[in-house]
This record gives C-alpha cells, sequence and structure tokens, in this order.
C-alpha cells in the first residue's frame, strides 16, 4: 500500500463518528440501502443496522449506487426488532424514527451532538409500528409539498447532513470519534496493520 493511500485511510478513520447511525428497516430496494451507505460512508458514520423482518436478508447490495461503500462500514444484520434495539440501546443514547405523527419534531430540533440512531423505513409502508413504540420519539422532515414524504435514500442523506453540520460546528471531527479499540479493529481491517 502506498504512502498516499495509507494517509487517506487513516484519515477517513480519524473522522468517523460513533455516536450516529442509521438504521433501515426492511427496505427492499438493495439500490436504495447502497445509496444511504453511501451517504453514511460520506458524513463519518461507521456503523449502519439492516433489520429485516418481513423480506428476506439482502445477500448484495446495488454496487453502482455504493460505489463500494459497504465494504469501508460496519454493517449489522437483523430479523428481529427487539434484538436490533437492545444492540442499539447499548451504544446509542436516544433513537428516533421518520414517521409522521402528531408528536414528531422536526429534523431540526434534533441534537445530533448527543448519541443518535435515526430508524427510516421501507419505500411502502415507512417504519413499523413496534418500532415505532420502541424509540424515543418521532422526527420528520420538514416539506412544503404537496406529497409530504422523500425516497429513503434522500430522507437518509437530507437528515444525516444536519448531523454532520451540527457535529461540525461541535467540533466532533477534529478529533477521532472512535475508541481505541474500535480504531485498532478497523485498521486491521482496512489492512494499515500490515
Amino acid at each position: 500500500m502506498t504512502p498516499e493511500r495509507t494517509n487517506r485511510l487513516q484519515s477517513v478513520l480519524n473522522k468517523r463518528q460513533n455516536n450516529l447511525t442509521v438504521v433501515m428497516e426492511n427496505v427492499h430496494d438493495p439500490h436504495n440501502i447502497s445509496a444511504v451507505m453511501r451517504s453514511c460512508d460520506a458524513v463519518g458514520i461507521q456503523d449502519i443496522y439492516i433489520l429485516n423482518t418481513r423480506i428476506p436478508r439482502h445477500e448484495k447490495f446495488g454496487a453502482k449506487s455504493s460505489s463500494s461503500a459497504a465494504k469501508w462500514l460496519t454493517i449489522h444484520h437483523f430479523d428481529d426488532p427487539v434484538t436490533c434495539f437492545h444492540a442499539l440501546r447499548r451504544k446509542y443514547h436516544k433513537i428516533f424514527t421518520t414517521h409522521l405523527a402528531t408528536d414528531a419534531v422536526s429534523l431540526y430540533e434534533i441534537n445530533f451532538t448527543e448519541s443518535i440512531a435515526l430508524v427510516f423505513g421501507n419505500e411502502h409502508v415507512g417504519v413499523s409500528k413496534e418500532v415505532i413504540q420502541m424509540a424515543d420519539g418521532n422526527f420528520i422532515i420538514p416539506q412544503v409539498g404537496m406529497i409530504q414524504s422523500l425516497n429513503i435514500s434522500v430522507a437518509c442523506a437530507v437528515s444525516i447532513y444536519e448531523a454532520y453540520r451540527q457535529k461540525s460546528i461541535a467540533g466532533h471531527y477534529e478529533q477521532s470519534g472512535l475508541s481505541n479499540n474500535e480504531m485498532n479493529t478497523l485498521q486491521s481491517q482496512w489492512g494499515l496493520n500490515e
């Protein structure tokens, strides 16, 4: 590996954030999943969660839409919401679902300097009632058009770029967000310890 490549990989790792994640529940289209992965990589999210309770586990994702982002992310697969939420609760302080509800807060009211997990539902029915009930709250992306929804990959990108904005202002990207153990594990996986 060239020194330039090593420096690039280490620079990316130094900006990874371990207190922000995305959960995708029963997302059908592998290209949507891949587009979400690409956005997550772009803002320094390392861990993502894929929860499939109504559809089979995806064996591969849309290569064109991900630009191979999946190989740089830690992907956690679950087929049970309770087990998934136990894992999320161990790492993230608050869990919000995207859901049009009377108690939903605006995306821009969420404090992304805290440890946050954002749950996005599938393309047809959104987030399940079971997952909504387990979450700490709901959020919406403010819109002024007739259609009150966005494609999941677009909704995710808009949401995590707001998180990126807040975290940048707070200085989160000026130091590594990973623990020493997480950093060492990823350095090994990415071939930096060879």
